[in-house]
């Protein structure tokens, strides 16, 4: 029986060395990092505000409710529905409010470089604002980022592992 639990406890020791040795080498690996958050303006983030917004395609173009959906959350709203309009007839785009908000309709469209702005209140649909675009609508140009930090370097594990290897001999 001795020689069983001296073997056991071994084991024992063995595995805890194994987990504490494999847990310090993961966590030099880097963790995958989420985005961050939406960039919300000034006004938004003053009111403690955020407004939903529904895109829809009235124009018939591919993919311009999406690249629309996308400027807009890169801008801080939340869209919460995009696709296409019943039909494509329409050339201009409007932003509707949906709520009685209308300055909430205006700074969407002021982001989207909209000029029509119409105020349809609509408790069913359950957003601020919707918008439709017209075939003429085209992406407004991202303003140019200003003190913009470079990105910095990534270092893999292998070479981390090198550098804290030669860094223990007196090679670094």
């Amino acid at each position: 029986m001795g020689r069983f639990l001296r073997a056991a406890i071994l084991g024992l020791v063995a595995l805890g060395v194994i987990l504490l040795l494999g847990s310090s080498v993961l966590q030099w690996i880097p963790e995958a990092t989420a985005p961050e958050g939406p960039v919300f303006s000034p006004a938004q983030r003053a009111l403690g505000v955020r407004i939903t917004v529904d895109v829809r395609n009235a124009g018939g173009i591919d993919g311009m409710a999406r690249a629309a959906t996308d400027y807009l959350r890169g801008a801080g709203f939340d869209v919460v529905g995009l696709g296409n309009a019943g039909t494509f007839d329409q050339e201009t785009s409007v932003v509707i409010d949906r709520v009685g908000n209308r300055g909430a309709a205006a700074r969407v469209a002021e982001v989207l470089g909209i000029d029509s702005v119409a105020s349809d209140p609509d408790p069913n649909l359950f957003v601020d604002v919707t918008v439709r675009l017209g075939a003429a609508w085209t992406m407004p140009k991202e303003p140019e980022p200003v003190n913009v930090m470079p990105e910095p370097e990534r270092v893999g594990l292998m070479e981390r592992l090198r550098g804290f290897l030669a860094g223990r001999r007196g090679e670094g």
